[in-house]
């Protein structure tokens, strides 16, 4: 151990000799020896600094995530030229479901390095963290230093699970306590309240986990590199089924792949009608229920084992699994005026969102129905004030047929799934188609969804999370996206097949989003669309 933890140590030794041993102190202080004594001060395990063989390595264990893994490679290729780099603080920041927690392990493999996981998910108490005094009673160390105990080396990878559910209460603001373990410029001498002594954390590679940065400290989030994993496409969830998933389950289940078969348009189905998720864990239950059902089958006939292996189709996956719990709606709910389709973000991946406006006889008031937080109900405010500016511009009337749209109407704006909270900007555009299509009498492409943020002056500007919503949309059926122009550089992150599928249409104002968004362009509206074809030479 260092000079000034040696010397705290003697001097507690001291005391411990006069102490009688029937005095309720001296185990104590025989306790804080002990781990003084098992901590790893200098014990360190050496890095596997194999560039090819992590690569080979990482790409086995997971599908995708290209970015995480060109990070990672990137920290062990520093590493390898200078070995005396601080450990990096990196914070994964994506949906349940997609690996964050499994990426660890695999980093701690790839290293050759002890892996412990410490949940953060509901602590409220400092002490957690940084220990408790010695004065009171059943004292004992935080989990950083319990983890390096139970490790026995001073550099592995520490994950920090679920960053963003830490809590605060009477005892403390742990989120703060973790400012000092998470800053490079101060974690070489972390000091524990119960070591009261400085221990050296900057060999420990930190790693976060958490669904969303919104509920983070700034304070904290400011001290670690966000790396954001979004939702996988379709194409990947079966790779990701047939490569891992699938065996897994098989062998969990006590089958081999000589008596369950379960062909990829299979697994298609089952992502694309019985999960709606951005990860693969219903995908994996979905598997499970399938090989306990063939392990049933299997179990019963041993005299007379059926014919192996066991194929299942779609004939048989619904007798398993029951009706779909999904279809894709989207052409049945666009046969009217006053609807129109949406991209939003959830913590659990994007999702397509309707938009359904009525009108009736009344006296011009707005009503908002869907649990909109306020900066929606200010989209919707702001949708109708641009439209009621432009009404003559785009031969918009109300039901009495006069140049105000809301004279002697009223509006009500629903947004479905009432359960669920919702707000943002990004609604703004849709929104505003929505309510162009009541008052002219149109009917909206019913292959074409939007996101967007709106101004009075009818500009559009950019929104966050274009990834997720773009997925949300190749998962429905949809065809054709309208996104912000200054979102244009997000496509170059979406996998090649999924910019294939779709045309992407990037408007700097609303006449190019009503454009795009009617068969035959929107009358009165006037603006160049940038199409897809574009973008290619870019993406």
């Amino acid at each position: 151990m260092p000079e000034t933890a040696l010397r705290v140590c003697l001097k507690e030794l001291k005391r411990l000799k006069k102490m009688p041993q029937s005095m309720p102190e001296f185990a104590l202080t025989r306790n804080y020896l002990d781990l003084m004594v098992e901590l790893p001060w200098s014990k360190s395990t050496k890095d596997c600094l194999d560039i090819r063989a992590a690569r080979t390595l990482l790409d086995n264990d997971h599908y995708a995530l290209d970015k995480l893994k060109r990070r990672v490679l990137e920290y062990l290729a520093v590493r390898q030229l200078k070995t005396s780099l601080k450990g990096p603080i990196l914070c994964f920041v994506g949906p349940p479901g997609v690996g964050k927690t499994s990426v660890g392990r695999s980093i701690a493999r790839t290293l050759g390095r002890e892996f412990h996981r410490i949940a953060l998910g509901g602590v409220c108490d400092q002490s957690d963290i940084r220990g408790h005094r010695r004065t009171y009673v059943g004292s004992m160390p935080g989990r950083i230093i319990n983890g390096l105990k139970t490790v026995g080396v001073n550099n592995p990878v520490f994950l920090l699970d679920e960053v963003d559910k830490l809590g605060k209460s009477l005892q403390g603001d742990p989120a703060a306590a973790l400012l000092e373990v998470l800053d490079p410029e101060q974690n070489h001498s972390f000091t524990d309240h119960y070591l009261n002594v400085a221990f050296d954390l900057s060999q420990v590679l930190f790693i976060a986990t958490a669904n969303t940065t919104a509920t983070i400290p700034p304070a904290l989030l400011d001290r670690m590199e966000v790396l954001q994993i979004p939702g996988y496409t379709q194409e990947e969830r079966v790779e990701i089924a047939h490569r891992h998933l699938i065996p897994n389950q098989l062998e969990q289940h006590g089958l081999t792949p000589q008596q369950l078969h379960i062909p990829q348009d299979t697994t298609q189905n089952i992502i694309s009608r019985y999960t709606r998720e951005a990860g693969v864990r219903s995908l994996e239950r979905k598997i499970g229920a399938i090989c306990r059902a063939v392990a049933v089958k299997v179990a019963e006939d041993k005299a007379a084992p059926p014919e192996m292996p066991i194929v299942i189709d779609h004939i048989a996956l619904k007798d398993i699994l029951g009706p779909p719990l999904f279809e894709m709606e989207v052409s049945e709910r666009l046969t009217l005026p006053g609807v129109a389709l949406g991209l939003a973000w959830t913590p659990l991946g994007g999702e397509i969102m309707f938009v359904e406006a009525s009108r009736m006889e009344g006296d011009g008031q707005l009503t908002l129905t869907g649990q909109l937080g306020d900066v929606m109900k200010e989209s919707a405010h702001l949708a109708i004030s641009w439209l009621r500016t432009n009404a003559k511009t785009y031969q918009l009337t109300n039901m009495v047929g006069g140049p105000d749209p809301l004279e002697g109407t009223d509006i009500h704006l629903h947004f479905p799934a009432g359960a669920v909270t919702k707000d943002g900007p990004s609604a703004g555009v849709t929104i505003v188609t929505c309510l162009a299509s009541l008052f002219s009498g149109r009917l909206v492409r019913s292959d074409v969804a939007m996101t967007g943020e709106i101004t009075l002056r009818g500009l559009v500007l950019p929104v966050g999370g274009i990834k997720d919503k773009v997925l949300a949309a190749h998962r429905a059926g949809v065809k054709r996206v309208i996104l912000p122009k200054r979102n244009e550089k997000d496509l170059e992150e979406l996998p090649a097949n999924v910019r294939a599928d779709l045309d992407f249409i990037t408007a700097v104002n609303l006449d190019e989003v009503l454009n795009t968004a009617f068969d035959g362009g929107f009358p009165g509206a006037s603006g160049s669309t940038h199409t897809h074809p574009q973008l290619t030479s870019k993406l």
